[in-house]
């Protein structure tokens, strides 16, 4: 049998206002009737109804959060971010996995505000055209988490992408690198064609080193591909001497492909991976890193979520938050 504010408010002779002053914390009840309230509900095990009191409030204090992947590492350091600041501002979190799929992702969507959620986190390699059009019909705000809108219209937290691969390629070719490979993410997503392939381009051009299309290699994110993006680079006319890859989990596949082949890093090949997730403390030599700062990101975008919703005033709608490259063992 549910308990109803009915039932607590007819064991406590009080009025069902009353009931609900004391369980939103409302300070105008005295504090004989609140304790006697309290006791009440304690004995009954009275949960308040969320979903009544956000028709009554036009408000669920649920935000939905839609993650690619939750099961990467990557992602999962960008929820818990999100989580922190929701549950600080007291809201609760629906989460749900999209499998990078445009459809689903799309599904999740509208699935999210049939659900009357006050409001979204979304995050997803690929934005497109589609993707924004629902953006903008949405009756809540809808921030992107380390997701790129090439727009700029939809609220965003991320870091300088273009700029984080230009000062990893500047800082090789300051070594004295000229032959420097570039493993990157699928390029049909923005965030890589049009942001970390251009900075790595851009560092090269300002050095004058010709663009050689034998040392990118296109993966897809995976241990594997990082394999798989070894091997290829093994087979270009001119072998490089530092890599660059575009996640952690390829970084690996690259450092295993290399010893598996009895080269050692950074002797043979130094390299420097993306994410600074557990993973490139993990591998052995451990990873040079671009440091994404992942929890803020997700941190940021929760809370600039949370001022979206109140109708708070936001004086940036597109935060870059800062990054930084880490030196550890994978270069000299």
């Amino acid at each position: 049998m549910n308990i109803t504010i009915y039932d607590v408010a007819r064991e406590a002779n009080v009025s069902m206002a009353t009931v609900s002053r004391v369980v939103n914390g409302n300070p105008n009840v005295k504090p004989v009737t609140r304790k006697k309230v309290l006791e009440v509900i304690e004995r009954l095990g009275y949960r308040p109804n969320a979903v009544a009191r956000g028709l009554a409030s036009k408000k669920t204090t649920t935000v939905g959060v839609i993650i690619p992947d939750i099961s990467s590492i990557f992602y999962a350091e960008l929820a818990r971010g999100i989580e922190d600041i929701a549950t600080m501002y007291k809201y609760n979190i629906i989460l749900s996995n999209s499998d990078q799929n445009k459809e689903k992702e799309l599904h999740l969507l509208n699935t999210m505000l049939g659900k009357q959620v006050d409001g979204i986190v979304f995050m997803s390699g690929n934005i497109t055209e589609e993707h924004v059009a629902e953006f903008e019909k949405s009756p809540v705000p809808i921030v992107l988490a380390g997701s790129i809108e090439e727009s700029k219209t939809i609220p965003s937290v991320n870091i300088d992408y273009e700029q984080a691969v230009f000062d990893c390629v500047n800082e090789f070719i300051q070594k004295g690198h000229k032959q420097i490979a570039f493993v990157v993410g699928p390029l049909h997503e923005p965030k890589n064609a049009a942001q970390k392939l251009k900075g790595y381009q851009r560092a090269l051009a300002e050095h004058n080193i010709p663009y050689n299309e034998e040392l990118v290699v296109e993966g897809d994110y995976t241990y594997d591909s990082g394999l798989e993006a070894f091997d290829k680079l093994m087979e270009a006319a001119e072998r490089p001497t530092a890599i660059l890859v575009g996640s952690d989990e390829m970084a690996l596949g690259v450092v295993h492909g290399a010893e598996d082949k009895g080269f050692k890093i950074p002797d043979d090949f130094e390299v420097i991976t993306s994410d600074n997730t557990r993973l490139s403390l993990m591998v052995r030599p451990q990873l040079t890193t671009i440091v994404q700062p992942l929890y803020d990101i997700g941190a940021v975008s929760m809370r600039l979520l949370t001022k979206l919703m109140n109708k708070e005033k936001v004086s940036e709608n597109t935060v870059v938050l800062p990054h930084r490259i880490e030196e550890r063992k994978s270069t000299k």
